[in-house]
């Protein structure tokens, strides 16, 4: 693997952040008329279809394919999808959710042995920071469930990303297709269990085009464009190299919900944001000093 991305891959990635920034925006419209779960299953449900019927299965074992499927639906999206609905608002969820890098890099260090650097302590350090002030700010906007709720799907989004890279290197688009069949029936069994029909039915009956409008960009550009993207670059390069390029989601996701949903950016989200993009950019920038033998480097 070459351990920096090409131009053109960057290129990509900060393509694939800006869509994922600026989807928080989205699911929050979304949530105003669907039931979180249900709007969740309805996301995986038109990523499968109808493209499984003309994307042949990849290569990689059933088990590997359901294992992307329930981390990325159930884990990361059913639960960030409730967590959003009341608990946080967009802009402080698109920071949080970006712990995923942290958790990402300890997958990958736990299944390769690779041991942990000094700069990725001081880099969790920081943004472990950030999450110590948005729970104390429990109450104002967010609530210490929203906050754990987002935790656990960023862990849950690692999980995603240790998986896909375990599959190796497969048709990325095939891969998350696939695996959205086995996203959907978890989510929709919780959403009857946890909702009801009768929130299901509401839901339905006050979406409007706006509201499926939401859906498809769920579908379609974070899911079939972000997560395939995503995966393909993952399969290509180290975790430490393409996970830290989520530092700019916040700044998208921030920007995009001040500017269109008019959310309030007080002081303390202010400082939470910039801790935990302060620790992905340690974690992204920093360079070991090379040691030098006779006045040149090693």
């Amino acid at each position: 693997m070459s351990p920096q991305l090409s131009w053109r891959d960057a290129l990509l990635a900060v393509g694939i952040v800006f869509v994922w920034g600026t989807n928080f925006v989205v699911i929050r419209v979304g949530l105003d008329a669907l039931p979180p779960l249900f709007f969740a299953a309805l996301r995986f449900l038109f990523v499968c279809l109808p493209l499984v019927f003309f994307l042949p299965r990849p290569n990689v074992a059933w088990r590997n394919l359901a294992a992307y499927g329930v981390a990325i639906g159930a884990g990361q999206f059913g639960l960030l999808f409730i967590a959003m609905n009341g608990h946080i608002p967009p802009g402080l969820a698109s920071a949080v959710v970006q712990m995923q890098v942290f958790f990402t890099i300890g997958l990958a260090m736990w299944r390769t042995g690779e041991r942990i650097k000094p700069h990725q302590i001081l880099a969790f350090v920081l943004a472990l920071a950030g999450m110590g002030v948005v729970a104390a700010h429990n109450g104002q906007g967010v609530t210490l469930l929203g906050l754990g709720l987002v935790l656990v799907a960023a862990m849950s989004w690692a999980v995603g990303n240790q998986v896909s890279r375990e599959a190796g290197q497969v048709n990325m688009l095939g891969y998350v297709v696939w695996a959205a069949l086995f996203s959907v029936p978890p989510l929709l069994i919780l959403s009857l269990l946890l909702e009801g029909p009768g929130a299901i039915a509401a839901g339905i009956a006050r979406a409007t085009p706006v509201t499926w409008a939401a859906v498809l960009w769920q579908s379609v550009g974070n899911t079939m464009f972000g997560y395939a993207c995503w995966g393909w670059l993952l399969s290509r390069y180290p975790a430490a190299t393409v996970a830290p390029m989520s530092l700019l989601v916040p700044v998208f996701g921030f920007g995009a919900s001040a500017i269109l949903l008019h959310e309030p950016l007080p002081l303390w989200k202010i400082a939470a944001a910039l801790l935990v993009m302060g620790g992905l950019a340690v974690n992204l920038l920093w360079r070991p000093r090379k040691r030098l033998i006779g006045g040149e480097p090693a």
